[in-house]
């Protein structure tokens, strides 16, 4: 796909006040124009890009019509709307540290982004050469990782942090970057609308070993809607909830660096109908951690069928640790190495098992070669507490023959789907 890049600055052009101490003048926004020769029906498009930087102070509105270049970390803050309309592309710049592109929706502010199915919004890289009209670019695959950061939400939900303090600063801001706070005691807080959201090629590196993840959930409540999101080739986690009480729906993982769907802090909500794909660098589908401080909250993550990884040593079935509590059921699995396991990882979380905290109710798995009983990919690490019947509720399938998991067919309007060719 060739392109010509054409550049004029636009007088009359959006102006956004930065809150951070290495942005702190206001930023005058230039307008790109994207002439694609041959792209989407075949013939000559335009479509502007509009960077942006710093603060969002006013509500606004982003159009499919348009590319909008993330330059560092951009802030929807309190009182504003950001509305994404369908099909819109926005794009991360490369950069690491205090240089890394994200979007954070910051405590009270408000995120509209409602893609559909056949036009979903599409969070990439600068690097990508999709553009307007497009649900992917041609140069790009499931192995790009760390182009730009990720999408961060924060709210005003319960969340157990150590101490037992009400709020926390999510990581990777700055402590002193109050929009980086998260937290409260609002359980029905609302952080606005995620539909049909593709995320890509994130994960940049913001300190020792420290990358965004694709999406950032910190303290969301139950009044926010997150539905068909798809994280593909995140450096970091798929998807990380930490505390919160909001329910996500329709999920796909694909190729992540670390864990696929993280738990933590005492997250309360709903996890229902997801898939993951491990890639050759993934660790675990599912990282489960419980409350940090007296605070409790039981997690639910149900119908998920996860894929694994044959091909190198990474890549495990689930860790519980740190104080695990909830349910997980329903789960499908195949595609693993006969090493892979489903670990309980330390003598609380193991107590918390014995004491109805943490439970699990049908898993379907088609067992590695070199496998012979289900109940052997269940693991028990735990030092001094002992457990029994844990993975009693799982039973051996051969491919196709299961009856729990995800309704792939939800998915089927993902990258990972049309053009990673997964094949859902």
């Amino acid at each position: 796909m060739k392109k010509v890049i054409l550049t004029a600055l636009i007088a009359s052009t959006l102006v956004f006040t930065s809150c951070f101490k290495d942005d702190d003048t206001p930023i005058i926004i230039e307008e790109t124009t994207i002439i694609n020769n041959g792209g989407g029906d075949g013939g000559t498009e335009t479509c502007p890009v509009v960077p942006v930087t710093g603060a969002i102070t006013a509500s606004t509105t982003w159009t499919a019509d348009n590319i909008y270049q993330l330059n560092q970390k951009v802030v929807v803050g309190a009182g504003v709307t950001l509305t994404i309309n369908p099909g819109t592309i926005i794009k991360g710049s490369p950069g690491t540290g205090s240089l890394a592109s994200a979007l954070i929706i910051a405590r009270d502010g408000t995120i509209n982004a409602q893609g559909t199915a056949d036009q979903p919004i599409v969070f990439t890289t600068t690097e990508d050469n999709i553009t307007c009209g497009q649900t992917a670019g041609t140069n790009l695959d499931e192995n790009d990782t760390g182009r730009w950061g990720g999408l961060i939400v924060l709210g005003n939900a319960p969340a157990s942090f150590s101490g037992d303090i009400l709020e926390s600063q999510i990581e990777g801001i700055p402590a002193d970057d109050t929009f980086g706070l998260y937290g409260g005691n609002e359980p029905a807080d609302s952080s606005g609308n995620l539909r049909y959201i593709s995320i890509r090629h994130g994960g940049a590196l913001i300190g020792e070993g420290n990358e965004i993840n694709g999406l950032t959930l910190g303290g969301v409540g139950a009044g926010t809607t997150i539905d068909n999101i798809e994280v593909v080739a995140n450096v970091d986690d798929g998807i990380e909830f930490f505390g919160g009480t909001v329910n996500a729906s329709n999920l796909l993982v694909w190729a992540q660096g670390d864990d696929a769907l993280d738990i933590d802090q005492a997250y309360s909500g709903t996890i229902d109908n997801a898939v993951v794909v491990l890639g050759d660098n993934s660790d675990h589908a599912f990282e489960i951690d419980g409350p940090e401080g007296t605070g409790s909250g039981q997690f639910t993550l149900q119908n998920a069928t996860i894929i694994g990884n044959t091909v190198t040593a990474n890549g495990e079935y689930a860790d519980y640790r740190s104080n695990a509590q909830g349910n997980t059921s329903n789960i499908y699995a195949f595609g693993f190495k006969d090493s892979s396991d489903i670990e309980l990882d330390n003598d609380g979380v193991a107590t918390n098992y014995n004491n109805g905290l943490l439970t699990f109710g049908t898993f379907h798995i088609v067992l590695p070669d070199g496998v012979a009983n289900v109940q052997d990919i269940f693991a028990n690490k735990a030092e001094t507490v002992t457990v029994s019947d844990f993975g009693s509720t799982a039973t051996a399938v051969t491919m196709g023959n299961q009856t729990v998991g995800a309704n792939t067919s939800n998915l089927s309007w993902t990258y990972a789907n049309t053009a990673g060719g997964l094949g859902f």
